[in-house]
């Protein structure tokens, strides 16, 4: 069964709570989504860091029940 949209994000904003997500179903199919995260969380972090954090509150559910994750992060703008 393919995740949907609030589970992809409720899963993120779990992990990280102060975080803004945007997800975008790229296929229309319920495996292949867009993600965009913006969190001070990341501040000072590398891009590949930043990535990992988000993967790990996927708990595991990537490349398995979440096919694709084309994923955008960043910290807040000050």
């Amino acid at each position: 069964m393919p995740m949907d949209e609030k589970e992809i994000a409720s899963l993120i904003k779990a992990r990280l709570p102060t975080a803004e997500v945007t997800i975008t179903d790229l296929a229309g199919d319920g495996d292949h989504y867009a993600a965009h995260v913006v969190a001070p969380e990341f501040k000072g972090k590398s891009r590949l860091q930043q990535h990992k954090m988000v993967y790990e509150a996927l708990e595991g559910r990537m490349g398995g029940v979440l096919h694709a994750l084309a994923l955008t992060t960043s910290a807040p703008k000050d």
